[in-house]
This record gives C-alpha cells, structure tokens and sequence, in this order.
C-alpha cells in the first residue's frame, strides 16, 4: 500500500483468513487505518492502478468505513476496509480476530457454523451473514469481558 503510505497510520489482516486453521474463503480482508477519512477522495484514485474498485454504496451501512474490492479472474481475491483506527469497526475486526486466534475451541465452533450455514443459505449471502450475527456478537462479549482486555 505504499502508493497511499502518507495517509496510513496501520495495516491489518482480518477476517477469517487472518485465523489460522478457521474455514474461509479465499478472499484476504485488509483492514486500513487512516489518519483521516475525510481525505479518501484523495486516496482512494490511487488504489485504482492496483486493482481496486471502491463500492461507495457499503457507505449506506457502514458509513465510517471506505470499501474496496479487488476481482482477478471474476474471483474477489481481496477487500480492503479503509477506516480510522479509533472507529467500532476498527475495534470490533482486531477484537473478534484476536479472540479467535487464542481461543481454538471458538474456532472449531465458529467454523462449524459457518458450514451449516454455507449449506443452508447456499444462495442467500445476507441470511448467511445474518445467522451468524448471534455467534459473532457472543463472542465481541466475551471478548470484551475477557481479563486480557483493557
């Protein structure tokens, strides 16, 4: 990323690929913390040469976060969540992340989940997404609760 190097305060892997041994798609997930969002419209054109196209309609949902995917081959290879580090969302990915990645039962647990409902929700990406909203959230608590927490 050293095209928008200025304007990066702190680079993260994230998501299920960033947890050894969890089942995930092929698909890396960057998460980018930046000293300001407001100067996205300057960083973002530069992403472009790279591969990335920025998807300004996830801003509806996720309005502190700027997303970009990457697709090689009609295949998304990677996302890239550009975010300031103080954001929840910020807060929330390094959080789940770094449960998971001490916690090999969570794991085993959360992967499981996500086959059965790979299964069920072959074709539906949101209820996908929704069912395991449950999981996830139990997990950001006991995170939060955990003694290694500050």
């Amino acid at each position: 990323m050293a095209v928008i190097g200025g304007y990066v305060r702190t680079i993260e892997h994230i998501g299920s690929t960033a947890v050894p041994g969890l089942a995930a798609k092929p698909v890396i997930d960057i998460l980018i913390g930046v000293h300001d969002l407001t100067d996205a419209p300057a960083f973002l054109p530069l992403l472009t040469p790279l591969g990335y196209t920025y998807v300004p309609q996830h801003e509806a949902t996720f309005p502190e976060r700027r997303y970009l995917h990457r697709i090689v081959n009609g295949r998304h290879t990677h996302h890239l969540h550009i975010v300031e580090p103080a954001s929840d969302f910020f807060h929330v990915q390094l959080l789940f992340r770094d449960y998971l990645r001490s916690h090999p039962d969570a794991v085993t647990q959360y992967a499981d989940l996500k086959y059965r409902l790979a299964v069920k929700y072959r074709n539906d990406r949101e209820a996908y997404t929704d069912a395991k909203s449950g999981f996830i959230q139990d997990i950001l608590q006991q995170a939060e609760n955990s003694p290694t927490q500050s």
